[in-house]
């Protein structure tokens, strides 16, 4: 066995092991914490959720971005592939994924440093085998995260809202775990204004 598989296969099972060990919401990540706390190398691409034209140098920089009605500011990141040794060995390993989805992620800090959310979106951006494959993200994070307890509401279609071959998925969940709330999204249709080769696909999800 060559010395790269062994070393992909000892850091496969380190993160299954550190994940089954650990209380954090997204890897080091963790609601409450400091942005002071975030190790400097494991996230990089710091924008501004609202303006991702505008980008940070560090976490210490959240406060140019813009504050939501409820005092939030977002700051989108990405994952430091230079840090995962899979993904110089399989493309499977690399962008920033949860769940095996590509996502594009989102901590929302108060005013004081304090991380107060963290939000997970599929990403618009993705190559269509993973359009596709958006809305099932969220059987992943119900599975993560137990799947009792939450409480669903089916939203309907909207004027003009079809089916994607013959599938309608337009529904919002909440569930309340460990302290935490969790808002959970997923959408699977065709707005009035698509061609039938276009359509609504995926996956939002918040840890408050």
């Amino acid at each position: 066995m060559s010395f790269r598989l062994m070393s992909a296969i000892a850091a496969m099972l380190a993160c299954v092991s550190a994940a089954g060990a650990s209380d954090n919401d997204l890897r080091d990540l963790k609601i409450g914490m400091s942005v002071g706390d975030i190790p400097v190398d494991e996230y990089v691409d710091l924008t501004c959720a609202s303006q991702r034209e505008s980008k940070l140098t560090g976490w210490g920089e959240y406060r140019k971005c813009p504050a939501d009605a409820a005092g939030l500011r977002g700051v989108t990141f990405r994952f430091n592939d230079r840090l995962n040794p899979l993904a110089r060995l399989n493309d499977k390993y690399e962008g920033t994924k949860v769940g095996g989805h590509p996502v594009v992620l989102t901590s929302l800090i108060e005013e004081g440093g304090r991380i107060e959310a963290l939000r997970i979106d599929t990403d618009p951006g993705a190559r269509l085998f993973w359009h596709k494959k958006a809305y099932l993200l969220a059987m992943v994070i119900k599975a993560r995260f137990g799947e009792d307890g939450w409480n669903c509401r089916d939203l309907g279609p909207s004027d003009g809202e079809t089916p994607v071959g013959g599938v309608f998925i337009k529904d919002h969940c909440e569930k309340t775990a460990d302290s935490r709330e969790l808002v959970l999204e997923r959408a699977l249709y065709r707005r009035a204004d698509q061609s039938m080769s276009d359509f609504v696909n995926e996956t939002h999800f918040e840890i408050r």
